[in-house]
């Protein structure tokens, strides 16, 4: 069965390609694009907008393409990632390679290749292909057309563009690494209102940032950090106005002057608003919109992994081009290599339901309405440092993270050929590069870190288990055999017992496998076609795998020596535990697309779900759910942008909300050397966060 990424239930990687062919969007940043409104606003409204938010929010510079450059081929190579690669790359057979289109006389329909001609196939699209004339502004297709032209097209995830923020290497800085004891001051708003629960942030001339949150009386209080210049801001100020200093002096304990906040409108209800809609989490959007619950939940149940919800309501199309992408997302196999799976004109009510929902909510002359926030975090939720580092490069579509025996971080690029290693003390991160495999995408997904500091990476598009050794930075690749076609993900989601050897679930059995070779040592059924995660017990006596990626209903647990498999479902209620880990009690641990933490309890031998007390359920969901060594679970709302911590012998829930709108997190990793437990995970869209508890 294909998994969640591969696209076959979910709007996979929806809207993330088709400039110039055949249809779809795809992965990558957060809302609709300002331009792409269907009619100009008055240069009021224009000036309003631009004093929502300040330049350094991340997610508006992701929502804007602007994370390589403001304008020009650069941000054009952004442009083409996140709304062309899907369709025009060098592995898909369902439209033109695009890198050399300027050296070919004439485009498909025979026109000559022209700028104007290029810039009219982008916007009025064709019988296959959507049409961007109500979803890009004339300056989006100058952008694009221009990277087109420049003879550096096309994304292919073989070398990444850098990132102009990532500064770690050319200014030293030293990353704090406690808890408090820093800068203090106070947050005030200006009508009365509560001031608990604002982030404030300092942004190090290294380019890592450091938030933390008021208290009941506005105070806050930062670790002891180097001594120097730092901008000080408001992360996401909504429902506020930004504040934003440069070159703050921070010495020790420095004392700020009162933060003083005023609200953008007079209650709750914001003004309608690309820029507020940039700082709002792809749950909090889809609560915003109008439509039925069976729409909403039709949408969450077929877009619940590959990307995040802003990607699909930044964009605005006619029935018809969503028609497209909505088919090629739901009927098509396969992330870049696309194999049809369902004739086209065959009847689909839920691809049906959801091309008329998008049309209505995000059509040419849709009319949004005032925008809502939820309450900000209070009491031990307001408790914590959350730190996050820029990586070196862009466009990496961040899959897992893993800790090394040295405090490293290392990240997996789900869609391009590097791998990093990440000094959490400096910033600075060490490339790797996996060998390219003729005819397969580049992208890795899960990596382990042995006892003997040998990093174990696979790909899941290649098949191949990659032996990386950061001594030599050589790396060895492993076939793993597999029966599915090239390019679909299968292997991914493996795990190393405590003899090095890889576990993996999938065509209906549990394998044991060397590492250096592939060979199956072991093999126990399964009831399921396959499981999208594995993990082992701390004594290593027990398997544990998940259900299906795709709105499955099993769990299972294999006792390794008598090979008893315990198989337990939900019936119909389709739960999907997708990714998790044992606890240390011997039972396991999954985040549920359907927006619960999901434990297989092994003595009870039943499943228990755990509903968090978050806005906005039921649009919530999770990717994975990872206990820690003390017993407590900590999982990122996958479409929402808190991290959550749950545990289960007082029932407590503790919600710590990130400061930019995503917690867009599939492999969250735990360090319990540190106490309280120090919380790691790479966010989808492009950097790498810290969560330290203070409690």
């Amino acid at each position: 069965m294909p998994t969640q990424e591969s696209g076959n239930r979910g709007l996979s990687v929806i809207l993330r390609s088709f400039a110039l062919g055949v249809a779809l969007l795809i992965a990558g940043a957060a809302w609709f694009a300002i331009n792409a409104a269907p009619k100009p606003k008055p240069a009021a409204d224009a000036d309003k907008d631009k004093a929502a938010v300040d330049d350094l929010q991340r997610s508006l510079r992701l929502d804007t393409y602007r994370i390589e450059g403001d304008s020009g081929a650069a941000r054009g190579e952004v442009i083409y990632a996140f709304k062309c690669w899907m369709c025009h790359n060098k592995y898909t057979k369902s439209a033109p390679y695009l890198a050399d289109l300027y050296k070919r006389p004439t485009l498909v329909s025979g026109s000559p290749v022209t700028d104007d001609n290029v810039a009219a196939k982008i916007k009025d699209g064709g019988p296959l292909m959507p049409s961007n004339s109500h979803n890009l502004a004339d300056s989006d297709v100058a952008d694009l057309v221009a990277y087109i032209r420049s003879g550096n097209c096309c994304v292919e995830g073989e070398t990444p563009p850098m990132n102009p923020w990532y500064r770690a290497e050319t200014h030293k800085w030293t990353v704090q690494s406690g808890l408090t004891g820093g800068a203090t001051g106070m947050v005030k708003v200006k009508n009365g209102d509560s001031p608990e629960g604002v982030g404030v942030q300092l942004v190090a001339p290294n380019g890592v940032r450091t938030t933390v949150y008021t208290n009941g009386d506005g105070k806050f209080e930062f670790p002891r950090m180097q001594s120097g210049s730092y901008a000080l801001r408001i992360p996401s100020p909504a429902p506020f106005k930004p504040y934003v200093r440069d070159s703050v002096a921070i010495d020790g304990a420095t004392k700020f002057e009162d933060i003083v906040l005023e609200r953008v409108a007079p209650s709750d209800d914001l003004p309608a608003s690309a820029l507020f809609e940039s700082q709002l989490s792809g749950a909090e959007i889809l609560w915003n919109l109008p439509g039925s619950a069976e729409e909403k939940a039709m949408l969450q149940k077929n877009c619940s992994g590959c990307h995040s919800w802003q990607q699909i309501f930044r964009n605005r199309f006619d029935e018809r081009s969503w028609n497209l992408i909505v088919d090629r997302m739901m009927h098509f196999t396969g992330t870049a290599i696309a194999v049809r799976n369902k004739p086209m004109d065959a009847p689909d009510p839920e691809a049906a339901m959801l091309t008329k929902f998008l049309t209505r909510v995000r059509g040419p002359e849709s009319q949004d309405m005032p925008l809502r926030l939820f309450p900000r975090p209070r009491g031990e939720s307001t408790r914590v440092v959350v730190t996050e580092y820029e990586l070196p490069r862009n466009l990496l579509m961040l899959h897992d993270a893993a800790l090394d025996a040295q405090g490293n971080v290392w990240y997996t690029s789900h869609k391009t050929r590097y791998v990093g290693k990440l000094d959490p003390k400096t910033g600075i991160v060490t490339d790797y590069t996996i060998p390219l495999t003729p005819g397969s995408m580049p992208g890795t997904h899960h990596a382990v870190i042995d006892k003997n500091g040998i990093a174990w990476i696979s790909e899941n598009w290649a098949h191949q288990l990659n032996r990386l050794d950061p001594k030599t930075g050589d790396v060895k690749q492993v076939l793993i055999a597999s029966h599915t076609p090239i390019n679909a993900p299968s292997f991914g989601n493996f795990t190393l017992d405590s003899e090095g050897n890889v576990w993996d679930a999938r065509e209906n059995r549990i394998v044991k496998m060397d590492p250096n070779t592939g060979k199956v040592l072991q093999e126990w059924p399964l009831q399921a076609n396959s499981s999208y995660d594995n993990t082992i017990s701390y004594d290593g006596k027990y398997w544990g795998g998940s259900g299906p990626a795709n709105w499955g209903n099993t769990v299972e647990m294999l006792d390794i020596q008598t090979g008893k498999l315990l198989n337990l479902n939900s019936g119909a209620h389709m739960m999907t535990a997708k990714r998790g880990g044992f606890d240390p009690f011997g039972n396991t641990w999954w985040g549920g697309a359907d927006g619960s933490l999901i434990e297989l309890n092994a003595k009870a031998q039943r499943i228990d779900e755990y509903t968090p007390p978050i806005a906005p359920h039921p649009y919530t969901d999770f990717y994975e759910a990872m206990p820690d060594k003390n017993g407590e679970v900590w999982a990122g709302v996958l479409h929402g942008r808190q991290m959550l911590r749950y545990n289960p012998k007082t029932t407590q829930w503790t919600v710590y909300q990130m400061p930019e709108p995503y917690s867009y997190d599939r492999r969250t990793v735990i360090d319990t050397s540190t106490k309280p437990a120090t919380v790691w995970y790479v966010d989808y869209n492009g950097y790498l966060v810290r969560v330290q508890p203070l409690d």
